[in-house]
């Protein structure tokens, strides 16, 4: 048997609540290896032909039907598509027609709707700016304003938890770096004193720092197993002085950490 499934996840729009439905449908499937093509901003007719003909040719590359993840809204584009030989998913129409019975009215069918009915953009690019400018205690200035601090030894994912907080919540995440000057004197950072309800830590274990930190940086001391070994143990012994709430990241991804984050803190946006 052939493992090798190609999946298409198509919109009209950027395409990213089909592949992120898509991808957690598919990682349910651990014995198939999938080749996944996005093809967002499908909004004409020629696109969808296009896209017909790419999907029936890894059809017969692949001797199996290639799985279409689809949030289509155009009825023309989606009817092109519905011509593909394909199991199509389309995870819309399977979640709108059971609402619009329920609610006793139809659906809009606009086009991008979920992005726009979404937090405002402009909020969620400031939370960007805020976190890039607020990257590994880089800047003190305004950290008050942070609806969160992450802090942690450094490689330990307080970067793109706090970019991925920002952009998908539009929540002010600030990241510090715990240090060995830090541990010498089993205090946090001045700066971080007068901030401590909005501190909430991250760790990691060292076997994992250890490989992370070598790719960086391979045969330093800071990547070096009994420095990684000897900064965790030290820096989860001052969260602990300080009484700072800490999750073990090592197995989560960025989205499992920012979204334990949210349910331990309460934080809302």
């Amino acid at each position: 048997m052939n493992k090798l499934r190609t999946a298409f996840f198509i919109s009209d729009r950027t395409g990213i609540t089909a592949e992120n439905l898509g991808h957690s449908l598919l990682s349910q499937f651990e014995g198939i290896k999938f080749n996944r093509v996005r093809l967002p901003f499908m909004d004409s007719v020629e696109k969808a032909r296009d896209a017909v003909a790419q999907i029936n040719e890894a059809s017969t590359a692949d001797g199996q039907r290639p799985l279409v993840f689809s949030t289509l809204i155009l009825p023309t584009v989606r009817n092109i598509i519905e011509q593909s030989d394909a199991l199509i998913l389309d995870l819309f129409e399977m979640f709108i027609v059971p609402l619009e019975a329920e609610l006793g009215i139809n659906s809009s069918h606009a086009v991008g709707r979920s992005h726009a009915a979404g937090m405002n953009y402009t909020a969620r690019m400031d939370a960007v700016n805020y976190a890039l400018n607020h990257d590994d205690g880089g800047i003190t200035r305004d950290l008050n304003r942070a609806d969160i601090i992450l802090i942690g030894v450094s490689r330990c994912g307080k970067t793109p938890t706090s970019l991925y907080l920002a952009l998908q919540y539009g929540i002010y995440a600030a990241n510090y770096p715990l240090v060995p000057e830090d541990f010498a004197s089993e205090s946090l950072p001045q700066a971080l004193l007068p901030l401590l309800g909005k501190l909430h830590g991250l760790t990691i274990r060292q076997e994992r720092l250890q490989q992370i930190r070598t790719e960086r940086s391979p045969n330093s001391r800071y990547a070096a197993l009994e420095n990684c070994q000897t900064e965790v143990r030290q820096a989860e012994s001052l969260m602990r002085l300080s009484n700072i709430p800490y999750l073990d990241v090592t197995a989560m991804s960025v989205e499992e950490i920012a979204t334990t984050i949210l349910h331990q803190t309460g934080l809302k946006r």
